[in-house]
């Protein structure tokens, strides 16, 4: 096994079913970035890019995603960043700390997307409850309607 110390970026419309080692692959059509773990375990490592989960930056040579890759349902358990196409290795966690992060990433998720169906409407009556669908709901039934 050897650990990647760079990951380069390669954007795709489609996650090819076999992944080379080093490459991190972004699908900005399937919101997704995908690469080999940085471990040389050779597991697949899915980063779904979405408000509440990673979010990848690009400066038009290198790409980071935030937060932390964090492999704890992976028998490796490794830990890392992807800082500017470089793999920046982090402490491993316990299981206490790896549990409150899941804690902590479902409350997020419930949070916003409770907020997201709950967008108010701006009328002369705010006590009538109405809502009214977030953009991104409206964008995901576009995206629905046309399959």
């Amino acid at each position: 096994m050897t650990r990647q110390t760079a990951l380069m970026p390669s954007f795709v419309d489609f996650i090819p079913e076999v992944l080379e080692e080093g490459v991190l692959y972004v699908s900005v059509r399937y919101k997704t970035a995908c690469h080999k773990c940085s471990c040389g375990c050779g597991k697949k490592v899915v980063t779904p890019l979405t408000p509440t989960g990673w979010r990848i930056t690009y400066d038009g040579r290198t790409v980071s995603l935030y937060p932390s890759i964090g492999n704890w349902k992976l028998a490796c358990r490794s830990h890392y960043w992807i800082t500017n196409n470089r793999v920046k290795w982090a402490e491993e966690w316990t299981a206490q700390e790896i549990a409150e992060s899941f804690s902590h990433d479902t409350k997020l998720k419930e949070n916003y997307y409770r907020k997201q169906r709950e967008v108010p409407i701006a009328s002369e009556n705010p006590a009538a409850g109405a809502t009214k669908q977030s953009g991104w709901m409206k964008w995901l039934e576009r995206w629905l309607s046309r399959r």
